[in-house]
């Protein structure tokens, strides 16, 4: 029977974090309890041999892929509920007139809660959500367009960045693969991030929609956000400089 050294269980366990998604080397280090310079050899070895994809600061295991939508849609639901609930009070009406929702599992849910919103005007990328809403008593419907990804069911890229670009809204709701109170939206890719950092430059107020596991670094790609921000999760709200 074979005996494993060090390296090839460090790279064992590596691997098995790996396929939870997408980890920073420090974070890796940290889990690890070992060097930065170590996890940084042993990525670069391993994606050498195609065991990972190496990512800005971290990498993935070769293969992973976001869980689909109707997948997120089960997980923590009472949360998400419960997040899309409290979120209902930044759209008192007369004060907010014009809003976008972005495409995830929580923003569906508060897609849900307005469907009778004919005051509103509803800006989405997300392809559910705009389906939820396109129905005769329901809020006005604008989607946008753009390369549509098949586990978000959200638009990203050149012709989403033009749309969005021409926009101003009263309210942006967000959702987020990772939030981190002083770095922002974390996401899967670039285009995710480049479009969730775009649609905040043109919010006069953004609010992110991410229950408390989402409190984490472990992602490559981030969004800065504007001052003022503020996530709900099922704790509570949650301002830009608050843990």
């Amino acid at each position: 029977m074979a005996i494993r050294t060090g390296t090839q269980k460090r790279r064992e366990d590596i691997l098995s974090l790996l396929k939870t998604g997408s980890w920073t080397i420090s974070r890796l280090a940290d889990e690890l309890e070992t060097s930065e310079s170590t996890i940084r050899r042993d990525l670069r070895e391993m994606s050498e041999t195609g065991e990972v994809i190496r990512t800005i600061g971290g990498a993935t295991a070769a293969g992973y892929v976001e869980p689909p939508l109707g997948q997120r849609m089960e997980a923590n639901a009472e949360a998400k509920d419960a997040i899309a609930a409290a979120a209902m009070n930044h759209l008192g009406e007369g004060t907010v007139r014009t809003v976008f929702l972005d495409a995830g599992s929580t923003t569906v849910r508060l897609a849900e809660r307005i469907r009778d919103r004919r005051d509103l005007t509803i800006i989405t990328r997300g392809l559910e959500i705009a389906l939820a809403l396109a129905h005769p008593m329901g809020p006005k419907v604008i989607m946008v367009g753009g390369e549509v990804s098949t586990m978000s069911h959200g638009t990203t890229g050149a012709l989403s960045d033009h749309a969005l670009s021409r926009l101003h809204v009263d309210a942006a709701f967000l959702g987020a693969d990772a939030v981190d109170p002083a770095k922002g939206l974390g996401e899967p890719t670039l285009d995710e991030a480049r479009t969730k950092e775009l649609i905040a430059e043109r919010a006069r107020h953004v609010v992110v929609l991410a229950d408390s596991s989402k409190a984490r670094r472990d992602v490559a790609a981030w969004a800065p956000l504007p001052e003022g921000w503020i996530w709900i999760n099922e704790l509570g709200v949650h301002g830009r400089n608050q843990s």
